[in-house]
């Protein structure tokens, strides 16, 4: 699908409809899982085992469930949303997710009910997710794709996991962590909702695709759309396919392990919560540039090896963060470790795009993102269980550097991209 000017289904200009998706996705990624229950989660972790009484594993152990949930939930809505839209999807998924957060507060002490509240939170949030967002913006955008991938998914993750851990830090103080995660669910729906609803819309050739399976329910056997690429048995027949799922599962896994654990890290050391959330921040910060730094070098070299010396970068920013007592290497060991998870977050999509098509690109997209999730949800669990058992963290981060160094010698396996290169000619009539 190449961006030439025109109008869509609805009669607005092209132009103005992509800029409006990429602000919807933007805003969506915002208020998404990652920004208000990963990035916040360290904030609670303390709090909620103290007032509970409870081992930190068994908290953090609600990670993993949601990661668990999420996985089982990605391939059905990204089927969902290749069959009906992303549209519609997404804007269901969003009105499910606040409550579900709103809904923690709820907790009374029980572990059952507690892991079950979390249970929905993972089930509802893996509806409005980035894999979503990043169908539709991979639908819109061809040339300029790695570009605005990253603008939607950059942006609009790293801004959110900067403001959210602000507001759940205010609100945590002034109304306790049940209040907070009350405020919580009331930006994700008051921010997300109206956004999504006004500005979000399916590309155009998914639209008439839409609009011919409505029309023809008693069909069982739909034209597909006129999308280039692979269904998911097709893909999963490569070679290609092994290799990046667990190139991604590595490096998100281990990057996502120490986003949710920066603030217990440094309070272990004696470094108090502001330095610790300005630590966060700055982590949250570059993950969202970084993010748009990656598609650009990706539209503009087309090779996944732009992504490897990303990958070293974060191995260094981990070393520099876990033992380092300076705040400025702490910082600075953040910021590498952005550099590191804004390339997970900017690669994903983006590959599997070029390596997949679009045919079958919300169920694709599912699939990996349901592996990496359990990554994402295991890794901090065994983090805290190393901590319950030697009292630091100095072992895991050793483990969490191995890992990222096999995750960076798999990209180095990848193939050229499959899908071809989107032509100068037509890069130039988009602008």
């Amino acid at each position: 699908m190449t961006e030439v000017m025109g109008a869509d289904v609805a009669g607005k200009p092209e132009s103005a409809s992509r800029a409006g998706v990429v602000v919807a996705a933007t805003v969506g990624n915002i208020v998404s899982t990652t920004p208000a229950i990963s990035a916040v989660f360290s904030l609670f972790l303390i709090p909620i085992s103290t007032e509970f009484g409870w081992p930190r594993a068994v908290v953090s152990g609600v990670l993993l469930l949601t990661a668990v949930m999420s996985a089982i939930i990605y391939p059905l809505a990204g089927r969902l949303s290749d069959r009906w839209g992303s549209r519609r999807v997404i804007l269901v998924g969003n009105a499910l997710f606040a409550p579900a957060i709103a809904g923690l507060a709820l907790a009374d002490g029980s572990v059952v009910q507690f892991y079950l509240l979390f249970a929905i939170v993972g089930a509802a949030g893996a509806i409005p997710s980035t894999p979503a967002y990043s169908k539709v913006i991979s639908e819109w955008f061809d040339e300029k794709r790695g570009l605005m991938l990253g603008v939607a998914a950059g942006f609009g993750n790293g801004i959110g996991s900067t403001f959210m851990p602000i507001a759940a830090g205010l609100m945590l103080v002034q109304f306790g962590w049940r209040g907070a995660y009350i405020g919580i669910g009331l930006i994700v729906f008051c921010l997300g909702f109206p956004t999504l609803l006004a500005l979000l819309r399916d590309a155009p050739g998914r639209v008439e695709e839409i609009k011919l399976r409505e029309r023809q329910l008693d069909v069982p056997d739909i034209p597909a759309a006129p999308l280039p690429g692979v269904n998911l048995a097709e893909a999963t027949s490569t070679r290609t396919f092994w290799i990046l799922m667990a190139a991604v599962a590595l490096g998100a896994g281990c990057m996502t392990a120490i986003f949710t654990h920066v603030v217990p890290m440094l309070m272990d050391r004696g470094i108090v919560i502001q330095q610790a959330t300005l630590a966060i921040s700055i982590f949250a910060l570059v993950t969202a540039g970084w993010q748009v730094v990656t598609g650009y070098l990706l539209d503009k070299f087309y090779t996944p090896i732009v992504a490897v010396p990303m990958f070293a970068a974060a191995i260094l920013g981990l070393l520099c963060f876990q033992f380092s007592q300076s705040m400025v290497v702490i910082y600075f060991g953040a910021a590498l470790m952005g550099v590191g998870l804004g390339a997970e977050f900017g690669c994903l999509s983006y590959f599997v795009s070029r390596y997949f098509g679009l045919k079958a690109f919300g169920m694709i997209i599912g699939v990996y993102y349901s592996v990496v999730i359990i990554f994402q949800g295991g890794a901090p669990v065994l983090m805290d269980v190393g901590f319950d058992v030697t009292g630091s963290y100095e072992a895991s981060v050793w483990v969490l550097s191995v890992l990222l160094a096999i995750g960076a010698a798999l990209i180095l396996l990848l193939p050229a991209f499959e899908i071809q290169r989107p032509s100068a000619s037509l890069e130039a009539s988009a602008s």
